[in-house]
């Protein structure tokens, strides 16, 4: 028997920082039994293991192979059937594959880290708590990450609609992710130099920060609070509508337009921005604005104060 030490991350609400912080918590993965290039096939082949560690081995055809274990480690292994992980605890995974049929494949488990891995299958990891990918590919990312807690990924690449949905605690840096209707819903969640091309991204989600990177879709941001972009660059139609608390450091628009609809907003941009309507307060600054519109029956236009740096002209229109 081998002890690995294993460190695991946890989310814990720091009362003093007003915020949700990463608690590290190490337990020792004590190893009792091996698999080496095993050939696994039929229902729950593995279920209920414990301190076991799979090498090269492949899961075939039947569901649930690992359902219900803690103490996993997993590397060299290839998923080829549905629900591989589920209600499992305390599993690192390395250099494994999942195939398209082992969808839906890790669901309601705790503490669980991927690396160096690729995961065809859509509908991956619900409902999971502590969940670390690193160097992780998702080429059918549909419906990925849903309603998880406490999520750190790093250099990341995921390509599907809805992904995200409903996480909160989340710590990503370095993903790029080519799909609509990301992070609807998401609460608490740190970003960092990563590419995002997502229609949509953004709804309906809470606390969210974003640090030099790049989004373009539209609608960005529509019924968030408190969004935040630095250092960003962002294209999107009829982009950051319906914020409350919208804040912009040093950010770039190109090709937005229509922006700011009934937010309040208080943007710092470098450049122009190509047309604002109807903001519901707070302050605009960029280099000048191609167009402003406020319609006095729809906004106050006493709330928002606007400051071009530059003197290009202005259209303003002002509607009673």
């Amino acid at each position: 028997m081998v002890p690995r030490l294993a460190i695991f991350i946890r989310w814990r609400y720091n009362r003093d920082a007003k915020k949700f912080m990463v608690h590290k918590e190490n337990f020792n993965m004590e190893i009792k039994k091996e698999i080496r290039q095993g050939y696994l096939t039929g229902e729950r082949a593995l279920f209920g293991s414990e301190y076991l560690r799979v090498i090269d081995t492949i899961f075939d055809d039947g569901e649930s192979p690992l359902k219900e274990s803690h103490d996993i480690e997993l590397s060299g292994s290839m998923f080829k059937w549905k629900y591989p992980l589920w209600y499992c605890r305390n599993v690192a995974v390395k250099n494994c594959t999942w195939f398209e049929m082992g969808r839906a494949g890790v669901w309601y488990t705790k503490h669980i880290r991927v690396e160096d891995s690729a995961i065809e299958a859509p509908k991956n990891f619900r409902r999971c708590e502590d969940v670390t990918l690193k160097n992780v590919s998702f080429p059918n990312a549909a419906e990925t990450l849903w309603s998880c807690d406490g999520v750190i990924l790093d250099q990341v690449t995921a390509k599907g609609d809805y992904f995200a949905m409903n996480s909160q605690n989340m710590e990503i840096t370095g993903l790029t992710l080519y799909g609509n209707y990301s992070f609807d819903g998401a609460r608490n969640v740190e970003i960092h130099n990563s590419h995002l091309l997502s229609k949509d991204a953004f709804w309906n989600s809470e606390n969210v920060t974003v640090y030099d990177s790049f989004i373009s879709g539209e609608y960005l941001g529509w019924n968030a609070r408190n969004l935040t972009l630095i250092n960003c660059t962002v294209e999107s139609l009829q982009g950051m509508c319906y914020i409350d608390n919208l804040v912009m450091k040093n950010c770039k628009l190109l090709n937005t337009t229509l922006a700011f609809e009934y937010s309040t907003v208080n943007a710092d941009i470098v450049g122009k921005i190509d047309s604002v309507l109807n903001p519901s307060g707070g302050t605009i600054r960029a280099d000048y604005i191609d167009n402003l519109t406020i319609e006095r029956d729809k906004v106050d236009p006493s709330k928002t104060n606007v400051i071009c740096r530059q003197t290009e002209p202005m259209p303003v229109r002002m509607c009673v």
